[in-house]
C-alpha cells in the first residue's frame, strides 16, 4: 500500500528555496554572525550587571563597617539608637534602589533574550516540531 505524503510536508518541501551551496553557506554565515553578535551583547550585559551588583555588595560592606564603627563608638544609648536609625534609613534606601536595578537588569536581559528569539535562533526544537 503506497502511503500519502502529508500536506505539511508536501508544503515543506516546496517552500525550501534551491539554494546553491555558495548561497547557502553565505546564509549560514550569516546567521551565524548574527548569533554571535547577539551572544555577545548578552555576554556584556550580563558583565555589566556583574559589575553593578559587585560594586553594591562592596557598598554594602563599607555600610555595615561604617555603622559598626559609629556603633562602637557610641557612649550614649541616644549615640547608639542615632547610628541604629542611620543604618536603617541608609538600607532601606539602598534596596530601594537594589529593587530599582533589578527591574532595569531584567528589563535588559528580557529585552536582549527576545531579539534573540525573534531572530529565529532557535525556531524549532531538535525533533523539528516546534
Amino acid at each position: 500500500m503506497v502511503q500519502k505524503e502529508s500536506r505539511t510536508a508536501r508544503m515543506a518541501k516546496s517552500s525550501h528555496p534551491n539554494l546553491m551551496p555558495t548561497e547557502f553557506a553565505a546564509m549560514a554565515k550569516k546567521r551565524i554572525d548574527e548569533f554571535v553578535d547577539m551572544q555577545t551583547e548578552l555576554l556584556d550585559k550580563l558583565q555589566e550587571t556583574n559589575r553593578q551588583w559587585f560594586d553594591r555588595a562592596q557598598s554594602e560592606a563599607n555600610l555595615a563597617s561604617e555603622f559598626a564603627t559609629k556603633l562602637t563608638a557610641a557612649r550614649s544609648v541616644p549615640d547608639a539608637i542615632a547610628a541604629c536609625q542611620e543604618w536603617t534609613s541608609r538600607r532601606f534606601e539602598m534596596m530601594a534602589e537594589d529593587g530599582k536595578h533589578f527591574l532595569s537588569d531584567s528589563q535588559k536581559f528580557m529585552e536582549t533574550g527576545s531579539r534573540l528569539m525573534s531572530s529565529g535562533w532557535p525556531t524549532k526544537s531538535v525533533g523539528g516540531s516546534t
